[in-house]
C-alpha cells in the first residue's frame, strides 16, 4: 500500500513549475523550482543525501504542493517571489532583498535606458525581470550598437540645452552619442530611437536578428571566427529571449485571481494572489457537489471562503465569468492581455490539480475512477444508461481490394482485446463503405442474439452520417433500434452524429469522454488496418506461389504460416525454406524467385 506522500510524488506533472514542501503542522519548509516537477521532486526521495540538513528536511516532509508555470524562466521568478515572501527555513539562497534585474526606460526628456534592481514608480517603463545577466548585457549591447543613446544623467530640459549648460563628452567624440546635451540631436529623433528600443525589449527584433546573422556570415567568410562566434552567442541569447513573464508583471498591481474546473461530482477552484505585480501565493481547493450546482454558484462560495481564510483585501478580482460580489470589489473578466494570461495560468493549475487527484483515485480506488468516467460519459453523450460495454466499427480497404472490417470492444472504459473481432466482407463488391458497414453490423449482432450473448449499451461507428445510416438499417432489421444507443464520429472535426439529428455534438477537446471515443476509434482503425495488411500480404504471397512449378496447395499453406509475406519468402535463404518444406521444394522456390 502506497503512503500519501508516495501518491503525491507519483501523480506530479512533467511540467516546469515550483514545488513547496510542508511538514505535519502545515509549516512551509522549502521552495524549489524545476524544469520537470516529477523528476526533480522524486530525486529528493530516491537517494541518500550527503548533506545532513537535507536529510533532516526530507524526513519532515508530509505534504507537497506545486504551481505549474509556462516556462523554466517563470519558475525561477516565482521561486524568488515565494522565498522572499514566506522565508522558508531550509532555503538559503534568495532570502535577501536582492531581486532579478530589470531594464528601465526612464521617464525623462531624452530617456536613458539602463539595468536596475529597483523599481521606482515615477512613470518609467520596466521590462523583465531577467533571470540571466547575459541576456541583460546582450540586450544593452544590441541597443548600443543599433541606436546611439546617452549614458549621462544630466537634466536635459529644453531650457538647460538652450542656455548651453552642458558640453558634449567623450561618448559623443567616439560616436556612441549624438550630443543632445548641446542640441545636436532633436528630441523627436531621439525619442523615435527610444520607441524602436521599446519594441526590441518587447521581443520584436526580427530585423535585428537578420542583421546579426548577415554580419556573422560575413565575419566567418573573412576567417574572423572568434568575432563570428561572439555574434552567434548574441543571436542564441536573443532567440531564447522571453520578453514578458507571466508570474511577474509590473503593469498588474494587487489582484486576486480565481478560476474553476469541474466534472460530474467535483469542482476545483484555484486561487492566485498577485501583490505589486508578483505572484506570492497559489492554492487549489476541491468542492464535492451535493446537488447539481452550477460553476457560478460554486465559484461564488469559494471566493468568499478563500478571501476570508487568507485575509485578502484586494479591491480587484479576476474571474472567468461575471459574478456579483458586492460594491466593495471590482470584478474583471479579462479577454486579452496580461490579465488574461494570469487567469489562464490559474485555470491551468486547477486542471493540473484535478488531474493529480484523479490519478490518485485511479491508483487507490480504481472502481471509483471507473464509476466517475462512466457517469461522465452518460451525461456528456445523453445516454439512458452508463456505457459499460461499448463497441466500435471501422472499415478498411484499398481501392476496393481485400475489404475488411474490425470491431473493437471496451468494457468499463478499457480495451477488452479478447472480444475484438475481424470481418471479411462477403456480400459487397467494390469499394462501398456504406454497404460494408451494414453487413458487418448485421452479422455481429445477429450472432450475439443467436448465441444469447450480452449486447453493448453503446455502438460507435467510425464515419459520418452515411455510415451511421447504414449501421442503423441493420439494427432496424434486427429489431434493436431504441434498445442500443448508436452514434457516429467524423474524423475531421471530431463531430458526433446521432440518428435523425442533423446537428452534430461537439465535445470539449480535453474531455475524458472524447478521449475514450478517440481511443476506441484509433483501436478499431489499428486493428482493421493490421488485419487488412495481413490479408493483402497473404493474398500476394499465394498469387506469387501459384506460379511456381511443383508447388501445391498444402505447401502454399505451410509457407503462408511460416513466412507471412512475399518479401520475407524471397529474402529467406534456401536452408531456411528447406527447414519448412524440404530441400527439393526449397531449391525450386529459390530458383524461381532468383530467375524472376
Amino acid at each position: 500500500m502506497q503512503t500519501p506522500l508516495e501518491l503525491q510524488i507519483q501523480t506530479l506533472p512533467d511540467s516546469p513549475g515550483v514545488y513547496q514542501y510542508y511538514d505535519k503542522e502545515g509549516k512551509l519548509l522549502y521552495v524549489g523550482k524545476a524544469k520537470n516537477l516529477k523528476k526533480r521532486v522524486s530525486s529528493y526521495f530516491n537517494k541518500v543525501h550527503e548533506v545532513g540538513k537535507t536529510r533532516v528536511m526530507v524526513k519532515k516532509i508530509v505534504t507537497i504542493k506545486h504551481i505549474v508555470v509556462p516556462t523554466e524562466n517563470d519558475a525561477l521568478l516565482l521561486e524568488n517571489n515565494l522565498i522572499k515572501k514566506h522565508q522558508p527555513r531550509y532555503n538559503v539562497m534568495l532570502r535577501d532583498d536582492k531581486t532579478y534585474p530589470w531594464l528601465c526606460i526612464k521617464n525623462e526628456p531624452f530617456s536613458r535606458i539602463f539595468s536596475t534592481r529597483k523599481m521606482i514608480k515615477d512613470g518609467s517603463e520596466y521590462f523583465g525581470p531577467y533571470t540571466s545577466f547575459k541576456t541583460v548585457h546582450t540586450l544593452l549591447d544590441l541597443i548600443k550598437e543599433l541606436y546611439p543613446l546617452r549614458t549621462c544623467n544630466y537634466d536635459l530640459s529644453a531650457a538647460n540645452i538652450k542656455s548651453g549648460k552642458f558640453k558634449v563628452c567623450l561618448e559623443y567624440h567616439i560616436g556612441n552619442c549624438k550630443g543632445p546635451c548641446e542640441g545636436y540631436q532633436s528630441l523627436e529623433e531621439y525619442q523615435s530611437n527610444v520607441n524602436a528600443v521599446r519594441e526590441i525589449l518587447k521581443g520584436n527584433f526580427k530585423e535585428s536578428l537578420k542583421d546579426f546573422k548577415k554580419l556573422m556570415h560575413e565575419l566567418a567568410a573573412d576567417m574572423q571566427f572568434e568575432e563570428a562566434q561572439k555574434i552567434k552567442d548574441k543571436i542564441d541569447v536573443l532567440e531564447n529571449y522571453q520578453s514578458r513573464s507571466t508570474v511577474f508583471n509590473p503593469k498588474i498591481s494587487n489582484v486576486d485571481v480565481f478560476t474553476i474546473v469541474s466534472d460530474e461530482t467535483m469542482a476545483y477552484v484555484n486561487f492566485i494572489q498577485v501583490s505589486h505585480g508578483a505572484i506570492i501565493r497559489s492554492h487549489t481547493m476541491d468542492i464535492k457537489k451535493k446537488l447539481d450546482e452550477s460553476d457560478e454558484e460554486l465559484l461564488e462560495l469559494a471566493v468568499v471562503e478563500l478571501r476570508e481564510r487568507f485575509g485578502l483585501r484586494s479591491r480587484e478580482i479576476l474571474l472567468p465569468f461575471e459574478l456579483d460580489l458586492g460594491d466593495n470589489v471590482k470584478v474583471t473578466v479579462p479577454k486579452l492581455g496580461d490579465k488574461k494570461q494570469i487567469l489562464d495560468l490559474s485555470e491551468r493549475n486547477a486542471r493540473f490539480y484535478r488531474m493529480d487527484q484523479l490519478k490518485q483515485i485511479k491508483i487507490v480506488d480504481p472502481d471509483r475512477h471507473t464509476n466517475r468516467i462512466m457517469a461522465q460519459m452518460k451525461k456528456d453523450l445523453r445516454l439512458p444508461e452508463e456505457p459499460r460495454h461499448i463497441e466500435c466499427f471501422d472499415n478498411s480497404n484499398i481501392q476496393g481490394t481485400n475489404p475488411v472490417s474490425a470491431c473493437v470492444v471496451f468494457k468499463d472504459g478499457k480495451p477488452s482485446k479478447k472480444d475484438y473481432r475481424h470481418f471479411n466482407i462477403k456480400t459487397v463488391e467494390g469499394p462501398n463503405d456504406f454497404a460494408s458497414m451494414e453487413e458487418v453490423v448485421y452479422r455481429r449482432y445477429k450472432r450475439l442474439i443467436d448465441e444469447n450473448e450480452p449486447l453493448p449499451q453503446l455502438i460507435i461507428i467510425d464515419g459520418g452520417k452515411g455510415q451511421l445510416s447504414s449501421a442503423l438499417k441493420s439494427l432496424d432489421a434486427l429489431g434493436l433500434r431504441g434498445k442500443i444507443t448508436i452514434l457516429g464520429i467524423a474524423k475531421r472535426l471530431e463531430e458526433i452524429f446521432y440518428p435523425g439529428d442533423s446537428v452534430p455534438l461537439y465535445l470539449d477537446k480535453k474531455s475524458e469522454t472524447l478521449k475514450i471515443i478517440q481511443h476506441l476509434r484509433n483501436e478499431a482503425h489499428r486493428f482493421g488496418i493490421n488485419f487488412h495488411r495481413d490479408k493483402r500480404s497473404k493474398g500476394a504471397l499465394q498469387t506469387s506461389m501459384e506460379s511456381i512449378p511443383g508447388i501445391g496447395e498444402k505447401t502454399m499453406v505451410t509457407l503462408l504460416k511460416e513466412f507471412k509475406s512475399v518479401k520475407r519468402l524471397t529474402a529467406a535463404s534456401e536452408e531456411d525454406i528447406a527447414k519448412v518444406v524440404g530441400p527439393s521444394k526449397a531449391k525450386k522456390i529459390t530458383e524461381f524467385y532468383k530467375n524472376k
